[in-house]
């Protein structure tokens, strides 16, 4: 008689497990981590930029980086069709890209003559920002947790680029700082558009609206790019099109105050490529403020991973 093996049951996959560990997390967890990935995306793609601006034009690299973004989206439009990325009214969307293209000018105007290390230092008062924004316009309670993860970030960034501050921008530095609380706006009418649209209709609306905006500043400057730039700007697009989805979807599951002290993991990201990509090797100063940085994060995250889930 024959018989037939029986097979031992089978065991749950790396996928399921992984899938089960993440589906136990507070959408607010899942919304920071969401948050720390958009952050490194977005520093490899700051790393191209910076080459490319030293090539062209700032408001011609600043055009092409977001027109590639939306190439990036094409093939999802060609295949989904334009009215699955119809938005749930226009305005929202409109005003989202004017606003964003302003800071971005502003950025890109003053980023020439301040040095990198003040340029970090501005940036990172957008948290700040945002934060002030979430309680005064969209109403959110932040907890004390948040503040105080948050203003430890700020510290640890002060170790890491006080020693480096050279003070030498003069009005321009007031120029980069305005470009701030424009990014904030910027981030804060992203989540109220989260209530009413996808992320990735957000997503590809900021693509377009920016790419119209920014293109008349860039054909003022416009040079011919070479094949090797515009296979830098691809990369650019889709760096740039991940980091922005996954910042709106970290938008979308979280409180805008609860994501915003991992963006001082920005700072450990950028310390990080610098090492892999040009061997820079951080400084005491730097592994410092890192450390500290490292540990708001984690403190806030084991905070949030005790209040109750909505």
């Amino acid at each position: 008689m024959s018989q037939h093996a029986v097979r031992p049951p089978a065991t749950p996959g790396l996928r399921l497990r992984l899938g089960t560990a993440w589906g136990g997390l507070s959408p607010t967890l899942r919304g920071m981590v969401w948050m720390s990935l958009s952050g490194l995306l977005f520093s490899l793609l700051n790393a191209i930029m910076s080459g490319m601006t030293r090539e062209m034009h700032s408001f011609q690299a600043q055009f092409l980086r977001y027109a590639f973004g939306f190439a990036v989206m094409l093939p999802l439009l060609w295949r989904e069709g334009p009215r699955a990325y119809a938005p749930n009214g226009l305005s929202g969307q409109l005003w989202r890209g004017v606003v964003h293209t302003a800071g971005l000018l502003l950025w890109f105007l003053a980023l020439p003559h301040i040095p990198l290390a003040d340029v970090t230092a501005l940036g990172f008062t957008g948290p700040i920002f945002i934060m002030v924004g979430a309680v005064l316009f969209l109403g959110e309670k932040v907890v004390a947790a948040r503040w105080v993860a948050a203003l430890v970030g700020l510290v640890g960034v002060a170790i890491v680029l006080a020693p480096k501050l050279s003070g030498g921008g003069g009005l321009w530095n007031l120029v980069m700082l305005s470009a701030s609380p424009l990014f904030a706006a910027s981030f804060l009418i992203t989540k109220a558009l989260t209530r009413r649209d996808r992320p990735d209709v957000i997503v590809m609306w900021q693509a377009i609206t920016i790419s119209l905006f920014t293109l008349p500043f860039a054909l003022a400057s416009w040079q011919a790019p070479t094949l090797v730039q515009l296979a830098w700007f691809a990369v650019a697009g889709l760096l740039g099109t991940l980091g922005h989805w996954c910042l709106t979807e970290a938008f979308r599951l979280a409180d805008v105050s609860a994501t915003q002290p991992i963006k001082f993991l920005d700072l450990a990201w950028a310390a990080m490529l610098g090492f892999l990509l040009f061997g820079d090797i951080p400084g005491w100063t730097t592994l410092a403020g890192a450390l500290v940085i490292f540990g708001s994060a984690s403190w806030m995250a084991r905070q949030e991973a005790r209040a109750p889930k909505a």
